[in-house]
């Protein structure tokens, strides 16, 4: 199956649930292979934020990611949507720390989506499929998942004083996603509102946006939009958490009394066990389908790219797959350009850390396409800034997102650096691969 991006930008507007501003969100189309990419638009230098479980921070009544200073919160009902129809690649950008909540379903996401009219992209979709059962628990909380040609969902809701239980299993498509679960909204119990406000949660939520249960009692401004209302939204919530794996899903999950930190924990633990596989059997993307293929050590390193000291600036793949990468270097005050920069106060020069990203998306591409053997040059680069000073001592973490690529010839990625959750430099990298008639 191809993947799906959208074919032209739409914007829409309301309050956030829980700090309580009113925000302007937009989606703008994408190429292939960029994913899901949310962009603050209203901090300087517009800092990119990618939907992954790994950068969630919070998981208190929504689910929040963040890099460092920079975070999104609720994001989940907008992923769910994305997830439901099965777009995979779009830009995100949001004036604001959350997404609008507006009516607590993902009603108004879906139309959004609608009217941004869903395209298929040139690129062959991957997914991650399940070798084995996987079992997560938090007391009586369970979610199970099973291999499955498809994504079925079976769901149990039952709130703590045993009053509303609700059950529901359903194969979950574009088509069903839009029927079934896109208008459920979100719901909270009368008794957790004061203790959701004084933590400062909830301070944009009124009956527009979520329905209140008080005992047997069902409050809300509209009637319930199906007599199930309240496990659908669980499913909701469940798709929106399981889209931060970065590739759809193929399982059959059971889930019973799930939340935003048990999805997340399942999520996890799915994204340490995967398989990811494209509808092409033969893709040539041949390293992305082994079984916890998420990292490369320096000898593996050293096979895909030339560089030795004192000129290798990556000592360590933390994970890679196939959009994007992570990778580490250690600063040590041994460094041989700490003699001259500078003797009294060294500092890493903003052009190493260029180099270091730039070799960092050399590894991706040519672990990417599995090309062992061939050389990746570094053409140019842009969009360069340099926030923060990396001194001995530091670990900086290097990630790499693929932009765009002509093949297997051409790349164009997004580059940051971090130390310590916080932006040291970033820059946009292009970077050529040729044959390399040196190395043996």
């Amino acid at each position: 199956m191809k993947q799906r991006g959208i074919l032209r930008e739409v914007v829409i507007s309301g309050r956030a649930l829980h700090c309580g501003w009113v925000v302007t969100l937009k989606l703008k189309p994408c190429p292939a292979n960029t994913g899901i990419v949310f962009c603050r638009v209203d901090l300087p230098g517009r800092p990119r934020l990618l939907p992954n479980v790994e950068e969630v921070s919070s998981v208190v009544r929504a689910t929040t990611i963040a890099n460092g200073d920079v975070q999104i919160n609720t994001v989940e009902h907008l992923l769910a949507a994305l997830n439901g129809f099965g777009v995979d690649n779009v830009i995100v950008e949001v004036d604001g720390p959350e997404l609008p909540i507006l009516d607590g379903s993902a009603k108004g996401f879906a139309k959004l989506l609608q009217d941004a009219e869903i395209v298929e992209q040139d690129c062959e979709r991957a997914y991650f499929t399940l070798q084995q059962p996987i079992y997560v628990n938090d007391g009586n909380r369970i979610i199970f998942a099973t291999p499955y040609d498809g994504l079925k969902v079976t769901c149990t809701y039952v709130d703590d004083r045993g009053i509303h239980t609700q059950h529901l299993s359903l194969e979950i498509t574009p088509e069903t996603f839009l029927s079934e679960i896109a208008h459920a909204r979100t719901f909270v119990h009368y008794e957790d509102i004061t203790p959701l406000l004084s933590i400062g949660k909830i301070q944009g939520g009124d009956l527009d946006s979520a329905i209140v249960l008080d005992g047997d009692r069902i409050i809300s401004r509209d009637p319930l939009h199906f007599s199930d209302e309240f496990v659908r939204h669980k499913i909701l919530d469940l798709l929106g958490d399981i889209a931060l794996l970065g590739k759809p899903l193929k399982a059959h999950i059971v889930a019973i009394r799930p939340g935003h930190a048990l999805n997340a924990k399942f999520t996890r633990e799915v994204r340490k066990s995967f398989t990811l596989t494209t509808a092409d059997a033969s893709s040539r993307n041949k390293s992305f389908s082994q079984v916890g293929d998420a990292s490369l050590d320096m000898r593996q390193i050293i096979k895909l790219i030339p560089h030795r000291y004192p000129f290798l600036l990556i000592d360590r793949v933390l994970t890679i797959n196939e959009t994007g990468l992570t990778a580490i270097k250690n600063v040590s005050v041994n460094e041989p350009y700490f003699q001259g920069h500078f003797p009294d106060r060294p500092v890493m020069p903003g052009v190493l850390q260029i180099e270091a990203m730039a070799q960092a998306a050399g590894i991706f591409m040519l672990h990417r396409a599995n090309l062992a053997g061939k050389l990746a040059l570094f053409m140019s680069c842009d969009k360069v800034k340099f926030r923060r000073m990396v001194e001995p001592g530091d670990q900086v973490f290097i990630k790499i997102q693929l932009c765009k690529h002509r093949g297997d010839r051409i790349g164009i990625a997004d580059g940051i650096c971090f130390v310590d959750g916080k932006v040291t430099s970033s820059a946009e990298l292009m970077f050529t691969i040729v044959d390399d008639n040196t190395r043996m």
